[in-house]
């Protein structure tokens, strides 16, 4: 059991809750739909574990994760796991976030469905397929679509079939943060990634370049609910959501000097970062 759920990533799952989080907040508190808000979850959870276990079969099977890599350890290319089994774990957890899509969709609108659809598609070509977008430098784009525009703007939707204009503020934000775990992800494994032919965002702008640009996605992304607290989308006390930036320093000084094995802690700072900062904003859009 500890081998699946090494396989499953945990500290990415933050990722998948936070903008589920922030999208039901944004509806305010009066319009929360409890068990629609938990189905968005489960599809989101679902999604994000079934990409962690089919990006460990697909670079496994393909042959780019070495024992050079710097992160945690792969199931399929430490041999930890049978293949099969695991495609068959993707499988399962992409079916998990099928049958809550297909109740939310039954509760909702069936256009849920088209959106789960592009989902499983981008998550199967991610690191799949002839030409895995990830390896193109688009892995980032996709990252803030579903789990920062989809996820958000799509848990506000299922509350009261409308999206505020918040929504879209906050589900920036979020797509923003998802999007920094990733590049601090590739930034660290930028040597072994060029080696394999993978050419990631990272690899293929540099370090240096890579890390004014992490540093510059996590600082938009902590700023933008105060703006749009400010141009009238969000509610004032949004802005004391900025009450977490403190905790972007370390993993950001971290990123800007470290390599290697270091950028460990840049991971897990930015981690850190998301969950309290969604879950302060997430608070103070509910208790507006």
């Amino acid at each position: 059991m500890a081998v699946w759920v090494l396989g499953a990533r945990p500290r990415t799952l933050v990722a998948a809750i936070v903008p589920v989080a922030l999208g039901a907040a944004s509806v305010g508190r009066s319009a929360v739909d409890v068990p629609r808000t938990l189905l968005a979850l489960g599809v989101a959870l679902g999604l994000q574990i079934g990409v962690n276990y089919a990006n460990d079969y697909f670079d496994g099977v393909r042959g780019v994760d070495t024992q050079a890599r710097l992160g945690p350890p792969r199931l399929v290319a430490s041999g930890f796991a049978d293949r099969r089994a695991v495609a068959l774990a993707a499988c399962l957890s992409v079916g998990v976030a099928g049958a809550a899509g297909i109740v939310l969709a039954a509760l909702t609108t069936a256009w849920l469905l088209v959106a789960g659809a592009l989902a499983v598609l981008a998550l199967v070509l991610y690191s799949g397929g002839p030409r895995p977008y990830a390896d193109q430098g688009l892995g980032e784009v996709a990252v803030f679509l579903f789990f920062g525009i989809v996820a958000t703007v799509g848990t506000a939707y299922v509350q009261r079939l409308h999206v505020p204009a918040g929504a879209w503020w906050v589900a920036s934000s979020a797509g923003l943060l998802a999007c920094a775990l990733l590049m601090a992800n590739n930034l660290r494994d930028i040597p072994t990634d060029r080696d394999t032919g993978k050419r990631t965002l990272a690899v293929r702008l540099g370090e240096r370049r890579s890390r004014g640009l992490l540093v510059a996605t996590v600082v938009t992304a902590l700023v933008l609910p105060a703006v749009g607290a400010v141009a009238g989308a969000l509610p004032r006390l949004a802005i004391a959501s900025l009450l977490a930036s403190p905790l972007a320093v370390r993993p950001l000084r971290i990123a800007m000097t470290a390599h290697g094995r270091r950028l460990v802690a840049t991971l897990a700072g930015l981690t850190r970062l998301d969950l309290v900062f969604g879950a302060l904003l997430a608070a103070l859009l509910l208790a507006s």
